[in-house]
């Protein structure tokens, strides 16, 4: 037996216990009634290996062969883990005293076991609580720590994807618990706040073994970002897995990030191919063709590089630079390429608008003159079609292009490639269909404005280039389209730019200025066709027998009036037929180059340019101008009969509006309006000092930035045939059209070259 004062001792000794904590669970039955399970915990404190109720004040007695101990309780600690855990939501049972342990039920069933686990757990652990788990408890975790990425190729262009982490049970598959997830926030806004947390914040998830998984935002953030489709409940197949096309190979690299170190199993491949695809620095410099007679500029090459890039890969794209950036060149030093590597054993397709279906030839001609060419236009274009398989470039239009459907589906193109491709903005239209179907190794768009009025039109030209890789019409449309023009939800945007920008290449003019002269001449050509040709060769008809008589009557210097006003009636056909004040002309609504004129004006705003519009015809100017109120394009005019200069000027100059429409007499000279960077000229002036002057409107001192002009004229008429004049016989021109000409010098041969008949 010990001393008093040994007992003493003893009982005076404060031990600090370590508390213990049973988490476990069990069904509740009442007779046949099967109750849920229940979850609890138990808890008690351990003094030395004694187990004590925290409800039992008593302290602790030992009694041995040396005689009796005395443990005093700590009270103040008890009272302080019992504080803990009721904050924690553990609230204890003062009715079960018995055993050694107390019984703890939770306050909210389900967010306080949460709560404990994800918040607390670790925490009460580091400060010395034994906390047990038993193998039944409901509320088990694991953590996402080990992951991993099965991809599987189902065919050449699709492939789906597992990915998930690794647990003790196994491997896990994450896809159908994140979308579940997901659509369990079922608005946009929800979705798009839950981005937006920090990286600490936990995601969780509830298993199918009742387990649970907490994940913190910062390893599935950038997973939410590239696989949008993960938003869409339906997306996943009978297996859990994401079906992709190899298009997404930029999403799959992009899943793994510092936080998420995945272990691959399949696809190298694929990821090493989206990872070139991602780094546009890693694409190969080729050689440009010896037999392209252009001199490329930086960029451009650039862009031929870019070409060949996504024809090795198999993959579509849009070269989407700005107007007068050599979309045209670039794509025929490409189709160059294919000619000397003889890959190209089948010809290629052009599909354009018929306004440009003369630049095509003219510029094929000009920089590419080993490609043989064959344009599929007009009534007579019928009998050409037993020669496509002899030419390397067919040429037709979007209208034709759905009329002789059938020709163009039974032959099998090196390339398709779409010219100003908005023209397939409805995928719902005949030629979108068609160019869907068509039957091709390549894909190619060239616009300058891949969307002008929603995200479906860039869905369709995606649908032309690669199927798939912007899922079809309806995903697209619930993924993207829907959240980013009806909650201008900025993520999925990020989002939709990330997934397009591999295969698109736009340079705006600003990019590049360092690579263009200070000025840009461009021509643009367009056919004549239908009535307007017919009401023009009528006229040509007319008018050179009229001439020809009064300078059989009067000779030629004598005759001047009646052929400049012979000239001017078949200058006016080309500008508009409407322009004429003849019975024959009022009927005849169509004009190609006015159709070209507004066919190139949208995509110029859209491009931010400042555009001065020159014509010697007020009347055409009024035309113009009755079509812009339509379509509403803002604009100022200066003609002749503008009293108030300064206003138009000033409203131009200042940015308020993007187009001056300019008459030859008003603004031919001493305007400085270098606000401007385009300047069109609607009408040829045969005078070319004349015309300078016109452009230096623009192009003067002051001006910061590189100024295009673009000369409009229409294929085969008189204003070709003088602009050819022009560069043969500046005298014989002057002599024509400068005041107070005398028309010295001017032959029969040359009139007749003047009205001569449309070509065929």
């Amino acid at each position: 037996m010990p001393s008093s004062t040994q007992a003493n001792i003893m009982k005076d000794h404060v031990m600090l216990p370590t508390p213990h904590l049973r988490l476990f669970s069990e069904e509740d039955d009442f007779g046949d009634e099967e109750e849920p399970i229940l979850s609890n915990a138990e808890l008690y404190f351990d003094y030395d290996g004694n187990a004590v109720h925290p409800l039992d004040k008593k302290n602790i007695t030992l009694r041995g062969t040396t005689g009796r101990q005395v443990i005093q309780r700590n009270q103040s600690f008890e009272a302080e883990v019992l504080a803990r855990l009721d904050d924690i939501g553990l609230l204890a049972d003062d009715f079960l005293v018995e055993g050694d342990a107390l019984l703890l039920e939770p306050a909210h069933i389900t967010d306080t076991w949460i709560n404990l686990m994800l918040k607390h757990r670790h925490a009460l652990e580091r400060d010395g609580w034994v906390i047990s788990v038993e193998p039944d408890f409901a509320f088990q975790f694991d953590e996402a720590e080990n992951w991993y990425g099965i991809i599987k190729e189902t065919s050449h262009d699709w492939f789906t994807l597992e990915l998930g982490i690794k647990t003790k049970e196994g491997n896990l598959n994450l896809l159908p618990y994140l979308v579940k997830y997901l659509s369990s926030l079922k608005s946009i806004d929800a979705i798009s706040e839950l981005l937006k947390r920090s990286d600490e914040y936990q995601l969780l998830l509830q298993q199918d073994n009742e387990r649970y998984l907490n994940i913190p935002m910062k390893k599935v953030r950038h997973i939410f970002d590239a696989l949008t489709e993960l938003c869409d409940p339906d997306t996943l197949d009978k297996d859990g897995n994401l079906q992709l096309s190899r298009f997404h190979c930029v999403q799959i690299i992009s899943l793994d990030s510092p936080h998420t170190r995945i272990a691959w199993q399949g696809g190298d491949l694929l990821r090493q191919f989206g990872e070139k695809l991602n780094g546009f620095n890693g694409i190969d410099t080729v050689k440009l063709p010896v037999t392209l007679k252009a001199e490329l500029r930086d960029y451009q090459k650039e862009g031929v590089n870019w070409l060949q890039f996504l024809r090795e890969y198999e993959l579509g794209g849009i070269l989407a630079d700005d107007m007068g950036l050599g979309k045209t060149v670039q794509t025929l030093a490409h189709l160059l390429i294919e000619q000397e590597s003889k890959r190209a054993d089948r010809p290629s397709l052009v599909v354009a608008p018929t306004s440009l279906m003369v630049n095509w030839r003219r510029e094929a001609a000009r920089f590419a003159p080993g490609l043989s060419v064959l344009v599929l236009q007009g009534v007579n274009r019928k009998p050409k079609f037993s020669q496509i398989k002899g030419h390397d470039i067919i040429l037709t239009t979007y209208p034709l292009l759905s009329r002789d459907s059938e020709v163009f589906m039974q032959h099998e193109w090196h390339m398709v490639i779409l010219d100003e491709a908005q023209h397939i903005k409805n995928p719902k239209s005949k030629a979108a269909q068609t160019a869907h179907k068509l039957k091709t190794r390549h894909r190619l768009c060239l616009t300058g404005t891949p969307m002008e009025n929603h995200l479906g039109e860039l869905w369709s030209q995606f649908h032309f280039l690669m199927p798939g890789a912007l899922g079809d019409e309806n995903r697209f449309k619930k993924l993207f389209r829907t959240p980013i023009e009806k909650y201008q939800d900025e993520t999925r945007q990020q989002q939709l730019r990330k997934r397009v920008a591999p295969f698109m290449l736009r340079r705006d003019k600003s990019a590049v200025a360092t690579e263009l002269p200070p000025k840009t001449e461009i021509l643009t050509e367009v056919a004549l066709d239908g009535a307007q040709r017919d009401l023009y060769e009528t006229i040509r008809i007319s008018m050179q027998n009229k001439v020809q008589q009064a300078i059989d009557g009067k000779g030629i210097k004598r005759s001047q009036i009646i052929i400049l006003d012979a000239l001017l009636k078949l200058r006016q056909v080309c500008c508009h037929p409407q322009l004429l004040k003849l019975d024959a002309a009022r009927k005849v609504k169509h004009s190609a180059k006015f159709e070209q004129l507004m066919e190139m004006l949208p995509e110029m705003i859209d491009e931010g340019r400042r555009i001065l519009l020159f014509s010697q015809f007020t009347s055409m100017l009024a035309i113009i101008e009755a079509e812009f109120k339509k379509k509403k394009i803002g604009y100022v005019k200066l003609t002749g009969q503008t009293r108030n200069r300064v206003k138009p000027i000033d409203e131009f100059q200042s940015g308020k509006v993007p187009v001056f429409l300019i008459s030859l007499k008003a603004g031919g000279s001493g305007l400085n309006l270098t606000a401007a960077d385009t300047v069109i000229h609607y009408d040829p002036w045969w005078n070319p000092a004349t015309e300078r002057q016109a452009t230096d409107r623009a192009h003067r001192i002051g001006q910061d930035k590189p100024v295009f002009v673009y000369k409009m004229i229409t294929e085969g008429t008189v204003e070709e045939k003088i602009a050819e004049m022009q560069a043969k016989k500046q005298a014989l021109a002057d002599a024509l059209f400068s005041e107070g000409s005398q028309g010295a010098g001017i032959s029969n041969k040359d009139l007749q070259t003047l009205f001569e008949p449309l070509p065929n």
